[in-house]
């Protein structure tokens, strides 16, 4: 199993598309186009954000076990990644201490109980794609999402730099499964053919990889 991690805008849902199609297995995508409570938060970010990190992890949770069943399927992005987003929130001010009590003991709690939920102790290979803050601003602004733009709230250039940030120190932390980064800038696999068949091939090369080093232990 797959899961793919990166900022808003760097190509997760492309990449999970392209993987699930050339591996021919199943892509499980985050809750967003069906979310009620997203434009929620966008709009009242301070009132809504403990909501809407704890409708993510519903959701998350309940993928990975999903997604856990058969080999080669991919997410587009995995609870593994939840604490970053909700744990911004929360130093931005949009938690208060007895909201981030309960989520970050709700997470532990799931996380405890995922390998027995999906039989299975963790995914076989994490997927960062890395872009630049300024890929992310023009990425959000080519997918047209009112509630994500700028001109729809000036203070979420701010939000947008820190999440950017944030994931580099996340990526090196993350130590659940093998990793790979891809330079979503300099391959830029959502609208270069060539770029996607270079990443293809290198995340074929890392699954020989793990594949290789399963057999060995």
């Amino acid at each position: 199993m797959i899961v793919l991690a990166g900022t808003i805008g760097a190509g997760k849902s492309s990449l999970t598309a392209m993987l699930s199609e050339y591996l021919g297995s199943q892509a499980f995508y985050e809750s967003i186009e069906d979310n009620e409570v997203l434009p929620l938060f966008y709009a009242n970010p301070e009132q809504y954000a403990f909501l809407l990190q704890i409708y993510f992890l519903n959701k998350r949770f309940d993928s990975i076990k999903k997604a856990m069943q058969d080999d080669n399927n991919v997410l587009d992005r995995s609870i593994y990644e939840d604490s970053l987003l909700f744990h911004l929130n929360a130093d931005l001010g949009r938690a208060t201490e007895t909201e981030v009590k309960v989520y970050d003991e709700l997470l532990a709690n799931m996380m405890e109980e995922l390998p027995y939920a999906a039989n299975k102790k963790h995914p076989d290979l994490l997927i960062h794609i890395r872009v630049s803050f300024e890929t992310m601003l023009d990425r959000i602004t080519k997918r047209g999402r009112e509630y994500e733009q700028l001109e729809f709230d000036p203070t979420l250039y701010d939000y947008y730099k820190e999440l950017n940030k944030r994931y580099d120190q996340w990526y090196e932390d993350y130590n659940e499964s093998p990793k790979i980064q891809i330079d979503g800038d300099q391959l830029n696999f959502v609208e270069d053919p060539q770029a996607r068949d270079i990443v293809l091939k290198l995340i074929d090369e890392k699954i020989a990889e793990v594949q290789q080093l399963s057999v060995v232990e």
